[in-house]
């Protein structure tokens, strides 16, 4: 089944995350699509503005890099491998793999949900 699912003007706010993530349930993020290509902004809770670049990778999966500056005024930047899933109420989830590129490089996993 092909699900042509595009992101352009969609808003996510995090459903959960791993305790060394600093997205949090404030965090909101606004995301745009042309073509194969995303970029979303985010902001809300400990980070104070964000930016996020990627591309499809299949019909239902995108890759990404991140940075934001939280707020203690750290820069952090990681990359991130995304599945797309559309839940029963139509809505879309968004299942993110990341690791930080600075600071301690570790993984985690986190979850969007569309506002």
């Amino acid at each position: 089944v092909e699900m042509n699912v595009n992101l352009n003007n969609k808003k996510f706010v995090n459903a959960k995350n791993t305790c060394n993530g600093e997205v949090s349930h404030e965090t909101i993020f606004n995301y745009y699509q042309v073509g194969e290509r995303i970029e979303a902004t985010y902001s809300g809770g400990s980070i104070t503005n964000g930016h996020l670049l990627g591309f499809m990778t299949s019909e239902k999966t995108f890759t990404m890099a991140y940075h934001h500056i939280n707020e203690m005024n750290e820069l952090r930047i990681g990359e991130c491998n995304t599945e797309i899933e559309i839940q029963a109420n139509g809505k879309i989830k968004l299942i993110e793999n990341w690791q930080w590129r600075n600071g301690d490089c570790s993984t985690g996993e986190s979850i969007l949900v569309e506002m």
